[in-house]
């Protein structure tokens, strides 16, 4: 599969979309989003894979943004709508996936770049890393779902605060307020989220799907309906193979080995 944006790494189970534009600080356009769109149709039709890893090349950026020098040629409100739908949809995508979605941040994740680490489900960040949502500097709001997001992650008085004067903050200040899940030293990065990954991989295929689903899906509804969606996915794990097998090793005092079935 061809790529000019992004590349697409598989390593074993885990597999890595790295967008390559580091001459743009890894800026993201519309091709660079349908290119993730079209790696991710190889990613959920591969069984062997069971993690994703998303992050940007080099080590200055993981995506600083949307690409200015194309944004700046101006779009009608229609063609502007259709787009940032389909971007939208790139990143719900990568929420929904039914595996695992790491975010390595390795340097500037701004506008765009936070949006995108905002759909994943979990988020390592070098120390040196800087995010935030500067797009009302730029005359615009955050389009790639920044406004929906995170104010459910980090709530929504520090998100306004955070989307309304544009400001940057960096790791440790995302760390604190729950933006991200970790914060490494810049040598340590690959180290810490290929343990995550690893982590990850050992994991119930089926099972960490209905976490996800059970998880994303609750967190926007009444509680009652969620506690129902719990319920449902923790009932479609006790019909799969690898619930037998989960409790078998617990009982036989031995590590799982799960197939995803």
């Amino acid at each position: 599969m061809d790529f000019e944006d992004i590349k697409l790494i598989k390593d074993g189970p885990i597999a890595t979309l790295m967008v390559d534009r580091p001459k743009v600080y890894n800026a993201v356009r519309f091709e660079t989003m349908m290119e993730i769109d079209r790696a991710m149709d190889d990613i959920e039709r591969d069984d062997k894979i069971r993690v994703i890893v998303l992050t940007g090349a080099g080590e200055k950026a993981f995506v600083s943004g949307g690409d200015i020098s194309v944004m700046a040629q101006g779009l009608t409100y229609v063609t502007t709508l259709k787009d940032v739908t389909r971007g939208q949809d790139v990143i719900t995508r990568l929420e929904y996936c039914p595996k695992p979605v790491i975010a390595r941040i390795n340097g500037y994740a701004l506008g765009g770049g936070t949006e995108l680490a905002l759909g994943c489900d979990i988020r390592i960040a070098s120390e040196n890393a800087v995010m935030g949502q500067p797009e009302i500097k730029l005359g615009i709001i955050p389009g790639y779902g920044g406004t929906q997001r995170l104010p459910r992650l980090v709530g929504l008085g520090k998100a306004k605060e955070l989307i309304m004067t544009g400001d940057h903050i960096t790791a440790e200040e995302a760390l604190k307020i729950g933006l991200v899940n970790k914060v490494v030293p810049k040598d340590k990065l690959d180290e810490a989220v290929k343990a995550m990954a690893d982590k990850l991989v050992k994991g119930a295929p089926v099972a960490l799907h209905m976490a996800k689903a059970a998880l994303n899906n609750g967190i926007q509804v009444d509680l009652r309906t969620a506690l129902d969606m719990e319920a449902r996915c923790y009932s479609l794990c006790f019909g799969t193979e690898d619930r037998v097998e989960g409790m078998n090793a617990f009982l036989e005092k031995r590590a799982p080995d799960f197939k995803g079935r």
